[in-house]
């Protein structure tokens, strides 16, 4: 099982915009550039939390995604995108890389086991996670029922949540292939129960367990949004389409 690790529930600062001013860059100051809505952006938000004690260390930047200013492009991150991390006078980008980046460079909790067949397996999931999502978004705007196009990817999900006995999640206990599956399973699961009527957990014993797990954990619940919020943004973006 994941470590029942409490804390303060963060004060969430709000997301910056094109009136908003930059902050003080490069001055020593590690931050993490997110927005709360983009999975890819939690993914960095929820292995900043777990690493415990980090809440002032990497302080979260919240981006405006409909409106950005002009500043990040410029003169932090040029592909414009989250997220980002601004550390030791250097940007980086692309979610897989900076959850790897925030366990390996930040004290806390190893989210990585030493076991070289759990690390093996670990980089097979996370090489599968372009094609999970993917596949799973598709399904969600396509027209008509899922069960068929999307059966497949959530069965293969249970398979690997069978995989070692040691805990409930994919490495057993928690691990970095949990936090990149997490923010997109969060979404599918709604979008999916909304859109089309299907239940990802319906005959998934392992991936039920997963979720309820996954949800014990303040690292991962306080990166959650509103599922109305999420549902609206989803169709404002063309995510999602109904029966």
């Amino acid at each position: 099982m994941a470590a029942a690790v409490s804390y303060a529930k963060e004060v969430l600062p709000p997301p910056l915009t094109s009136e908003s001013e930059p902050p003080h860059l490069f001055d020593g100051t590690t931050r993490l550039y997110i927005s709360y809505t983009c999975p890819y952006a939690q993914r960095t938000w929820i292995a900043r939390n777990y690493k415990q004690g980090l809440q002032e260390k990497i302080k979260l930047v919240p981006i405006d995604l409909l409106n950005r200013p002009a500043w990040y492009k410029e003169k932090v991150y040029s592909t414009n995108k989250v997220p980002s991390l601004e550390h030791n006078n250097e940007v980086k980008g692309e979610s897989l890389d900076l959850i790897k980046y925030i366990d390996s460079h930040f004290e806390g909790p190893k989210l990585l086991p030493d076991d070289p067949e759990k690390r093996q397996f670990a980089e097979e999931l996370l090489s599968y996670t372009d094609t999970f999502n993917k596949e799973v978004f598709t399904a969600s705007r396509s027209e008509g029922e899922v069960d068929d196009k999307v059966a497949p990817e959530w069965d293969k999900i249970e398979d690997a949540l069978s995989k070692f006995d040691d805990g409930p999640f994919f490495l057993g206990q928690f691990s970095l292939v949990d936090i990149a599956y997490a923010p997109f399973i969060e979404r599918f699961q709604l979008f999916l129960a909304e859109a089309k009527n299907y239940d990802i957990t319906k005959g998934r014993p392992k991936l039920k367990l997963w979720i309820e797990e996954l949800n014990k954990i303040d690292a991962y619940t306080q990166t959650k949004r509103d599922p109305q919020e999420l549902l609206a943004h989803a169709k404002k973006l063309g995510l999602i389409s109904r029966i």
